[in-house]
């Protein structure tokens, strides 16, 4: 009795659609299951849910004729061992027939195909980003994981740059970077312009912008973790590629059948070989107003390296161990000559960022799991400029930093039922923190050295409710204790989802976060480039645990191809600092605490119809901050707020061909006005009063995917972009620089945004 309610229970969704069945033309030639997949989305108006392992390989044919979704599916099931699951007459859950459904995956998703193919809102309102599925975006040739995570709502890049982007009015150094568990500092590859994450070696990424899992700390605004590929391959799979800045190679293949598997990639930029249009491009836009915007000496090295191994090892069904480890290498070595006055300036810079991490999951019973890992990231940055006269040394002006951060965590996830879960766990973490800002020539130091080292001890615990009849809840708390600081810290998170009508759904969050690794700000009006910026540990004094406190509601409505998401939220942070070099007052080179206040609202619209995507998304920002000791104590704008912000796209898909159309528009960024003085600049006006110009751009994409032969499994991919498509000149900051004393002027300097810039893609795969 029951199996036979059971198989009721499983075959009434099917029953329930084929009552008011449409029917439609549809048919396949040999179709890549998941292309077709997407086909049939459109065309009945459903949403499938898998794991992109199923259908690798899969193809679909079907001669054309009038057909149900029903007859589509059990044709499908014919020609491949997949078996399907309706729920509430449009979400299909696909799995093996030999596997049991998996509803609770396809539960935690809300919208599919966000942006595009391979991106996912959950119900935890994280987004899930698959770059080896990506579809198309524009201005990119290849998945890059940072720069997708910038076309989302409530995510700007104000300077242009791939990991210098804010979310929802926070920092830079808010955003946390996790690769494989490890903590990674790196910003990016030629000064932030690439991500230092190749996109062919990364499987899934997870991004949380609110309401975040207890299991993550340490920063205030966000999380970014990613991860590479846990399955034990059946056979080697393996791509090498090249585009217009470095070539890369990536490879997974079995060492022992469905126990042990080895992946690997590596990625090289070639400029020391030729320098393409476009790494001359972003050379340019990095080095714009400097020395080495001149430079022409052909010893000159900028370049960068990247690597990645990873070791799965499962020796039976309850077990699975890794181990994983990554390399980031950044070098520059550029000399510009002034024949007139034999002088010469040499700057040198050298960033690495090495990982390493072990993991353990152990399914104790089926519904008790168990992960442990460890893990260790090593930072170091080394950057001097050497002014010599004569063939001597004047000057050595040297910054350093290196981080030792290190960490052991355990957790434990227990299904009570269906309905209910708990998570449990504990980490410990120990950051050695040390930078130094120093001339070697006069020995005067612009900001004394220091080194810092704190441990932390976190206990966190998470219990999720679901109940489709009412709401799904998922409640949280993290206690850390900071064992230098001998501070305590409560971090309650709390998210509420619910279903109000059959098509609108709601959202509300709220979270209290602290942070207590951050970056040295220079200076409150100037972005100075080439890594003016160093991480510092708080001190529990003059460097306080930053903390953040974030409400949010929000509304999404799907229906018919339509996706509508709307966003309030409401963010405090506290105990932030900066660092007035005496642009204001040369007497005042110290740090200054303070605080800022945001609100803002992000709105996404999307429609699928007939092989297009289109969509636009918009985020308004208002963001105050107010300083200790600057500006009278009085609040004003904080200089990452960028009010208005609007990205646009058209996309289209054939075959195999795609092509993508994108456009951006922003306010300006606000910046701290001048006026010419009888002694040079003067600042009257107060901080931050003035804006930049309005910035917008024009993106294209373009991608062909192609089949050497029928019988060959080789495979290949070709592409092209154009980012700044009618070479808009955008002025995109406003920076003064000096030695802050009473002798030296003031200068200001504008650096704009990248003009045309072209790019191409070449990739192959077996």
């Amino acid at each position: 009795m029951k199996k036979l309610i059971i198989c009721f229970l499983v075959t009434l969704p099917y029953l329930a659609f084929s009552q008011e069945e449409a029917k439609f033309y549809i048919s396949f030639n040999s179709e890549p299951l998941e292309r077709a997949f997407e086909t049939i989305e459109d065309v009945f108006d459903v949403r499938f849910s898998y794991y992109d392992d199923l259908l690798a390989d899969k193809t679909l044919s079907l001669k054309r004729e009038k057909r149900s979704l029903i007859q589509v599916l059990s044709e499908i099931e014919s020609q491949t061992n997949l078996k399907f699951e309706i729920l509430d007459n449009r979400y299909i859950i696909v799995n093996n027939k030999k596997d049991e459904v998996d509803i609770q995956e396809l539960d935690k998703v809300i919208i599919n195909s966000y942006l595009a193919k391979g991106i996912s809102k959950r119900k935890d309102g994280t987004y899930q980003i698959k770059p080896t599925n990506l579809g198309i975006l524009p201005g990119l040739t290849e998945p890059d994981v940072l720069e997708s995570i910038q076309l989302l709502p409530g995510v700007v890049s104000p300077n242009e740059t791939a990991s210098g982007f804010l979310v929802r009015g926070g920092k830079i150094d808010q955003n946390r970077l996790i690769w494989d568990g490890i903590n990674m500092y790196h910003k990016g590859h030629l000064f932030g312009m690439i991500s230092p994450f190749n996109p062919n070696a990364t499987k899934h990424v997870t991004f949380i912008n609110k309401g975040s899992h207890p299991r993550y700390g340490e920063r205030a605004s966000s999380v970014i973790s990613m991860t590479t590929n846990t399955k034990i391959e059946d056979e080697l799979k393996a791509q090498i590629g090249f585009n217009g800045i470095d070539a890369d190679a990536y490879f997974d293949a079995p060492l022992i059948k469905d126990k042990l598997g080895i992946q690997a990639s590596v990625r090289s930029s070639y400029t020391n070989v030729y320098q393409s249009v476009t790494f001359n491009r972003f050379a340019d836009k990095v080095f714009e107003s400097t020395k080495i915007e001149n430079g022409d000496n052909p010893n000159n090295d900028f370049s960068f390296l990247d690597f990645n191994i990873k070791l799965n090892y499962k020796p039976n069904a309850k077990n699975h161990l890794f181990v994983s480890m990554i390399s980031i290498d950044n070098q520059l070595d550029y000399t510009v000559n002034n024949s007139e006055t034999n002088e010469a300036f040499n700057d040198r810079m050298t960033i690495k960022n090495t990982g390493y991490s072990v993991g353990w999951d152990r399914q104790w019973t089926p519904n008790l799991k168990q992960s442990t890992a460890a893990y260790f990231s090593d930072y170091e940055f080394d950057y001097n400029y050497i002014t010599s006269e004569n063939d001597q040394q004047t000057s050595d002006f040297e910054k350093r930093n290196l981080i030792f951060d290190s960490g052991l965590s355990t957790e434990f996830q227990q299904n009570i039922n269906d309905n209910n879960s708990v998570t449990v766990g504990y980490q410990y973490v120990l950051k050695d923190v040390g930078y130094s800002f120093k001339n070697t020539t006069n020995l005067e130091f612009i900001l004394d050295q220091d080194e810092s080292i704190v441990q932390t001890h976190s206990l966190y615990a998470n219990y999720d409710y679901k109940n489709s009849k009412l709401f799904d809840v998922s409640i949280g708390a993290r206690a850390t204790y900071f064992n230098e600081l001998d501070a305590y810290r409560f971090e309650p998170r709390v998210l509420l989802y619910k279903r109000l009508f059959k098509n609108v759904k709601v959202q509300i969050s709220g979270e209290i976060k602290n942070q207590i690794i951050s970056e040295i700000d220079e200076t409150i009006i100037s972005d100075l480039s080439l890594e003016n910026r160093l991480w510092r540990l708080a001190n529990g004094n003059d460097f306080p645990i930053i903390n953040s406190k974030q409400v949010s509601l929000g509304f999404i409505y799907t229906s018919n191809g339509w996706t509508f998401d709307i966003d309030n939220y409401y963010k405090t942070l506290n105990n932030i600092t900066a660092l007035s070099f005496g642009f204001l007052n040369p007497e005042n080179s110290q740090f200054n605490l303070g605080e800022q206040t945001i609100y803002g609202v992000d709105v996404f619209l999307r429609k699928r119809f007939s092989g297009f995507n289109s969509w636009v998304s918009y985020s308004f920002n208002n963001s105050e901050s107010r300083y200790r000791n600057l500006n009278n104590d009085n609040a004003f704008t904080s200089r990452s707020n960028v009010i208005h912000s609007v990205s646009t796209s058209l996309s289209y898909k054939v075959s195999k061909f795609q092509i993508a159309l994108g456009w951006r528009w922003q306010t300006g960024k606000p910046f701290t006005g001048s006026t010419l003085g009888a002694d040079g600049l003067e600042f009257s006006d107060g901080i931050n009063t003035k804006r930049l110009p309005n910035y917008h751009r024009l993106d294209l994409s373009s991608t062909y995917a192609f089949n050497f032969s029928e019988d060959s499994r080789l495979k290949g991919k070709i592409g092209c972009s154009i980012r700044n498509v009618y070479n808009k000149n955008n002025l995109i900051s406003r920076e003064y620089v000096g030695n802050n004393d009473f002798e030296n002027h003031i200068e200001v300097i504008d650096k704009f945004s990248l003009g045309f810039t072209p790019n191409v893609m070449f990739r192959l795969y077996w």
